[in-house]
């Protein structure tokens, strides 16, 4: 027995945000609070998109203060700004970090509920505001995931995970990703990469077949279009690729979840501000060579997937080949291989421990049991 939910209705195709209040004013309504952050409003990436709500008559109030790993009082000042605004819809163009502010603020906005209270999983109330999102870069997949991830306190990140936070459309355009630099392109490509990773061999009871089949096609889009994008970053074609596998990547973790590869990312983002695609990067190699004892089998499964060559190994070699290539493919990309080149030394590795080990919905799902030995031991691999 499975379930399996994602956003309802998904719009693709190059100069979409453009023609967004054709393609969503239904949704959206007449009074909508436009989330974004700051440097893509001041580049002018949202511009078209401003236009044409502007041009249909809509009345948009910006909400551009979404910060890297949001905090709370970004959902708050944004689901404040909803009321006042009185809007009947939210839209986000912008990366992860906008759509889960989007996703919380349309939740507290439309319910009136308190955002401590949706923490956790199926805990979130209804209803919310109709929302539509539209992601810029290729990586959280969260235009059809049911979670949003917000820093609470100093460091640490919680989630919210709910069916309702699925948006009721997600817009894919490639032409909002072409300016994003090789190395942020790098950074989400390879989360993107995970999400399918994690999500294949999860431990999750509700592991399924469809989830399965989507990590496995998100792998072939991810895998054939990466290094394009990173190193000719106008290819609109690739581009496209890889939001289309970043999406379905992500359709397939929002029902099927990550694990402890997020789970020792999110300490590193939290306290030492790395982006969340590196700070996956960072660990992915050595906690799938952790899990291999258990999961081997299925990263076998997948391997060639992403890299077609590996399709000629032995299924017994394939899995360590796949880890040992993951890690290749961060450094060919140009980004940092090991904890120390971001800053973070042995001496923050116990911290770091204990803090991943209080990620419990995320590690439940790995295919291997992990004691805090174990993550410690983990992170001195990566440092």
């Amino acid at each position: 027995m499975f379930s399996f939910n994602t956003t309802p209705s998904i719009v693709s195709g190059e100069g979409t945000t453009a023609r967004i209040a054709d393609i969503a004013g239904h949704i959206l309504g007449s009074r909508v609070v436009f989330v974004t952050d700051r440097s893509l409003l001041s580049l002018g990436v949202v511009a078209p998109a401003l236009a044409s709500l502007e041009q249909a008559g809509v009345a948009v109030a910006v909400f551009s203060g979404v910060e890297p790993d949001p905090p709370e009082a970004n959902v708050l000042d944004c689901a404040a700004l909803a009321a006042r605004h009185k809007a009947t819809g939210i839209l986000a163009i912008g990366g992860g970090s906008s759509m889960d502010v989007a996703k919380a603020a349309a939740l507290i906005a439309g319910s009136g509920g308190a955002l401590v209270d949706a923490y956790g999983v199926g805990k979130a109330k209804g209803p919310r505001l109709p929302l539509v999102l539209a992601p810029t870069t290729a990586g959280t997949g969260s235009e059809v995931t049911p979670i949003a991830i917000l820093t609470t306190g100093a460091a640490e990140k919680m989630g919210i995970s709910s069916p309702l936070l699925l948006p009721d459309m997600a817009v894919l355009d490639a032409e909002v990703t072409v300016g994003l630099p090789p190395g942020v392109t790098a950074a989400t490509g390879i989360d993107a990469m995970v999400h399918a990773i994690e999500s294949y061999a999860s431990a999750s009871p509700n592991n399924n077949p469809i989830s399965r089949n989507l990590a496995r096609e998100a792998l072939r889009l991810l895998g054939r279009h990466i290094r394009t994008v990173v190193f000719d970053g106008a290819d609109r074609q690739a581009r496209g690729g890889m939001l289309l596998g970043s999406m379905l990547a992500g359709q397939a973790f929002g029902n099927s979840p990550v694990a402890a590869v997020h789970a020792l990312a999110y300490p590193i983002g939290g306290h030492f501000h790395v982006p969340h695609g590196l700070s996956n990067a960072l660990v992915l190699p050595h906690v799938l060579r952790f899990n291999i004892p258990a999961a081997g089998g299925l990263y076998a499964e997948i391997a060639a997937d992403a890299f077609p060559d590996l399709g000629g190994l032995p299924d017994t070699d394939r899995a360590i080949a796949f880890a040992e290539r993951l890690a290749a493919l961060t450094a060919e990309l140009g980004l940092p291989t090991r904890l120390r080149d971001v800053g973070i030394g042995e001496d923050a590795l116990p911290k770091l421990a204990s803090d991943a080990m209080r990620q419990t919905r995320l590690l439940v799902n790995n295919p291997r049991e992990m004691t805090k030995s174990d993550v410690l031991e983990i992170y001195r691999q990566a440092c």
